[in-house]
């Protein structure tokens, strides 16, 4: 009797109804509370005020083959803009009808970007690859060799300009960063303190200050006729630049590892230079893949500043176009494209850390 009782309210005791798919995630995460409903239903009257008229604006209502003074009569976005001046913000003041050889150049150096972001085809061909690849580039950017005809650097600009300071800006300044790094945990003297002022140095003035002088104060310390070239006089200042704050962040990873690595390194016999190579090295970079990457992101954004110095990279083409007559008053679509070329370049490097640290299992 006593069991069949019991059978019974067990019977009548139903587990709680949980909501699933879309209504139980709207339930338990956009209307959970009083605070979090108000927050969801002002943001979706926000989404419902600026997205269509964004949209429409964008595409139902743009133009994107008409003139400037066609644009003026539209209501939507004018992005006739790029696809009228699109060879004027890609490659500058390179001569047009030579136009071919930087778009080759641009397409072998994202070809060996795309096939060196994964870590199975790291190798020493790889490595020939990329000297070849560089090499072939920058004979199509310079020419002058065999039916090549010779374009100066000043007349080199838009993207390739763009990508070639900061790729090689960013591949230069990494290992130097690392052995300043170095120097400064270095227990010779001299060699510690020539790092500190260096880096405290350089990271105590802004890059623009930098771009400045290399361009127009350290050519009058130069013996007289002797000349260098503006793009490597701003590449150089973007190297130094870039390397400071690399160090310090590689410094953090050095001083994360903890001292018993190091002891280790000295029971098995090994020396400095195997100890770092072997052992603290390959752990302290690994742990600082992060912060590194967001250095070498503002880096790579921060190469726009040589507009400063009548670089055309890419903000100085597209402000000549912006500034023609024709197209004035339309500058908001010329930065959006801008914009998304920028923020493709440091979206592909932020999501090769994450794969890189995924694959490396930082743990972080």
């Amino acid at each position: 009797m006593e069991n069949t009782i019991q059978d019974t309210q067990t019977s009548e005791i139903k587990p709680p109804i949980i909501d699933v798919g879309v209504i139980g995630w709207m339930k338990a995460n956009l209307f959970d509370g009083v605070f979090n409903s108000i927050l969801t239903i002002i943001t979706l009257i926000l989404l419902y005020k600026t997205v269509p008229p964004l949209i429409s604006w964008a595409f139902i209502d743009s133009t994107w083959l008409s003139t400037g003074p066609e644009c003026k009569e539209a209501t939507g976005a004018c992005w006739s803009v790029i696809t009228t001046n699109y060879r004027l913000i890609l490659f500058g003041l390179y001569p047009y009808e030579l136009q071919w050889r930087p778009l080759i150049a641009v397409i072998i150096l994202i070809g060996l970007l795309f096939y060196s972001k994964d870590r199975k085809h790291w190798s020493k061909y790889l490595g020939y690859a990329w000297i070849i690849g560089l090499f072939v580039m920058g004979i199509l950017m310079r020419g002058g060799v065999l039916w090549l005809k010779s374009v100066e650097t000043s007349e080199w600009g838009g993207l390739p300009l763009t990508l070639l300071l900061s790729i090689f800006g960013l591949t230069v300044a990494y290992p130097l960063g690392v052995i300043l790094a170095l120097g400064r945990q270095s227990k010779m003297t001299f060699i510690k303190y020539l790092c500190v002022v260096y880096i405290e140095l350089i990271r105590g003035v802004p890059l623009i200050s930098l771009l400045f002088m290399s361009s127009f104060i350290f050519p009058l310390f130069l013996p007289e006729g002797v000349t260098l070239n503006n793009l490597l006089r701003a590449q150089v200042a973007i190297i130094l630049f870039t390397a400071a704050y690399v160090a310090e962040v590689v410094r953090g990873g050095l001083q994360g590892m903890s001292r018993g690595q190091y002891e280790a390194a000295e029971s098995m016999g090994l020396n400095y230079y195997l100890t770092m190579r072997l052992i603290i090295l390959p752990q302290a970079l690994r742990i600082v893949i992060p912060p590194t990457v967001s250095v070498l992101i503002s880096a790579f954004k921060d190469t726009s500043l040589v507009v400063i110095i009548s670089l055309w990279d890419l903000m100085k083409t597209t402000q000549t176009v912006i500034n023609d007559p024709q197209w004035m008053g339309f500058s908001r679509e010329a930065y959006i494209f801008i914009a998304l070329l920028y923020f493709l370049g440091c979206f592909s490097m932020s999501n090769f850390s994450r794969k890189l640290e995924k694959e490396l299992d930082t743990g972080y």
